[in-house]
Parts: structure tokens; sequence; C-alpha cells
């Protein structure tokens, strides 16, 4: 049956613009995406499904996010379309105001950037899914590969308008590729002294209130993760502002690493 796994709302969060639902299809139900004032998009974590309507006719299948990289899907407002699951299949939909601009089109997988950012403990994969230059009005997404035992957003990033970033509400949603995997999501804000951490399951959906923002993977399960993000529109293709306390490790991920063993002693035999 349809079922909401997780969901952050502007009510929920406290902000302005973005929402973002996370829903299981068992295999021959249906979700109806329809909305007057907001664009829409659609992107498949698994399974299988056939989206129908305003103009659109398109099937998507992704056994794994850890394996296959899938096209989304994007709506403006007023075109409804309709997500039938041909499969126990769990699908991701990001929502923001907009007035209408673009049409509804399929984003195919040669469309999207694929990067590998950072260095040492903290490479990772991010591919830009629904990002600048891929048109919308406020909407953004990614997806990003963390290895096991990896960090990913270093050097910690924000877009809460503090010192000329722009204005971005942020989700985070994970998955892990071992059912016992885990990881760690840090929000803080050092102007204020404002810091929370996230312990991180799978299917976690975090939010992003403001401050800068990291995450990490446990060392014994690999983990996927999708952001959605939205704001002004002036603000949709601006970069973040990262924490100059961190940058300097961009210079060299190696520097001033610690190798083992640190220390030299005694051994003792029992």
């Amino acid at each position: 049956m349809t079922r909401i796994v997780a969901s952050v709302t502007p009510a929920s969060a406290h902000w302005d613009h973005l929402t973002a639902l996370v829903i299981d299809l068992a295999a021959g139900q249906a979700y109806d995406v329809s909305s007057t004032t907001h664009e829409s998009a659609l992107a498949v974590v698994s399974g299988h499904v056939e989206v129908k309507g305003s103009g659109l006719d398109h099937v998507i299948v992704r056994p794994s996010p850890f394996t296959t990289l899938a096209d989304v899907v994007y709506l403006p407002p007023g075109a409804p379309v309709s997500i039938s699951a041909r499969e126990d299949s769990q699908i991701t939909i990001g929502q923001a105001p907009a007035s209408g601009r673009f049409d509804p089109r399929v984003v195919a997988t040669g469309e999207m950037e694929s990067v590998i950012r950072g260095g040492g403990p903290a490479r990772r994969q991010v591919v830009s899914t629904l990002a600048d230059p891929i048109p919308a009005e406020r909407l953004i997404m990614y997806e990003g590969w963390v290895a096991r035992g990896s960090w990913t957003g270093w050097p910690p990033h924000r877009h809460d308008g503090v010192d000329g970033s722009p204005r971005l509400e942020e989700t985070y949603y994970f998955r892990f590729d071992r059912s016992s995997g885990f990881g760690f999501h840090r929000n803080f804000a050092p102007e204020d002294h404002w810091d929370e951490t996230h312990t991180l399951h799978d299917q976690s959906l975090v939010a992003v209130p403001r401050g800068y923002h990291l995450c990490a993977a446990g060392p014994a399960a690999n983990m996927w993760l999708l952001n959605f993000l939205a704001g002004p529109e002036s603000d949709r293709d601006r970069a973040p502002h990262f924490d100059p306390a961190e940058t300097w490790i961009n210079e060299d991920w190696g520097a001033g690493l610690l190798t083992l063993p640190a220390v030299l002693g005694h051994r003792h035999d029992a």
C-alpha cells in the first residue's frame, strides 16, 4: 500500500519554501502528484514505476541507489501526473512554490553532471540530478555516494543567508547498503553557539534549518543521500559559504595526518 515514510514541510521545519516526501508504493499502487501552486521533482530511490500525465509517459527502473543512476521527472504547477508502481518501489518528491515558467519534462541521466569532491576521508561522488544548468524555478536536487567510514559535506558549508551565503532550505534523505548501517549529521552555527547532531539510520530524513552542516557514514555500511533544496530563485545557482576555519584542508587533504603507530612503547607479555 501507499505509505509516507518521512516528510518535511514548511510547517514542520518552520521555513518558507521546501517540502520533501519519501513514499513507499506497493506493486499495483499509484500516487498522484497535482499542485496548482508548486513545482515538483520526482526521484525513484528503488523499484519500477510508470509516470503518466501532462504529456509524459515514462518508465523508470532502479534496482538500487547504490548501483544505478535514474532519470528524474520535473513538473511545473498545474501539471498533474500519476506514478504507478509495477513492483514495490520507493520514491521521493520535492516541492516548492513556483509560477510555471518551465514545461513538464524527464531529466535523463546523460544530462546530469557527476563529480568527485573532497579528498582523504571526505572523498565522495555527487551527481547534480536537478541543479543549474538544468532548469527549475526554486528546486534543486543532488544525489551523493559516500564510502563506509567517510565524511561528506567537508569542509562544512552553509546557505542560510549568513556571511553572504544564498538562502536555501535543505533536506537530506539517507539510505545504507546494510540494514544495520548508521551515520551522523551535524548542523551548527558558531555565531550563537547552536549545535545539533542527528543519528542516521536507513531511511532517515533530516532538515537543515540553518548553519553549517556535514555528515558521516559509520565504518560498516556505505551511504547514499539525496538532497532537496529550495529558496529564492535568484539564489538557485549560487555557491554555499564554507567554514573559513576548515577550508585549509582543500590545499592538502593529507596535511598533518596521524600515522600509526603514533607512539612507541614497551611490549609487555602476559
